[in-house]
């Protein structure tokens, strides 16, 4: 797999569903709030980052709605896509969205979430918004469809 930018400022080149990709441990979530801290000084819309606890809130920005996710029984990739795009539905201003823990909600093996992929990513480019994920597992688990959309690998 070839290397992935590391430079998150060049992240937002285009609409996109983008991947932080790593095993477990090894700080994805870092990268995303980092990510998501920076946007919220430049982004003309708003965001959201979703988690399954409330251990990050306060490492987030004020102007970002944090939501946990527990709360609301996701446990699959329809469930978290159904979830998406009632945040979208009710926020015309919607700019970028983060999930924190992909697999803690989505209880599926990565190959078998192509189809997801594909209606988030239809989504995303007719809604605009920009959805960015961290996904633990080893890269021999990151399947071949995935591979254009991860942004950084933390191994």
């Amino acid at each position: 797999m070839d290397k992935p930018k590391d430079n998150i400022s060049e992240w937002r080149t285009k609409v996109l569903i983008g991947v932080i990709f790593g095993e477990k441990g090894t700080g994805k979530t870092k990268h995303l709030l980092q990510h998501a801290n920076e946007m919220a000084t430049k982004a003309k819309g708003s965001l959201v980052f979703i988690d399954d606890d409330n251990s990050y809130m306060f490492d987030l920005s004020s102007s970002i709605r944090f939501i946990n996710a527990a709360d609301y029984g996701i446990d699959s990739g329809k469930m978290l896509y159904g979830f998406i795009c009632g945040i979208a539905a009710q926020d015309f201003d919607l700019e970028y969205v983060y999930v924190d823990g992909f697999k803690n909600f989505v209880q599926y093996e990565l190959y078998e979430l192509e189809p997801f992929f594909k209606d988030l990513s239809a989504f995303s480019e007719k809604h605009n918004i920009n959805i960015i994920l961290s996904i633990s597992g080893n890269k021999d688990s990151l399947p071949a469809f995935m591979n254009g959309m991860v942004l950084k690998t933390t191994y």
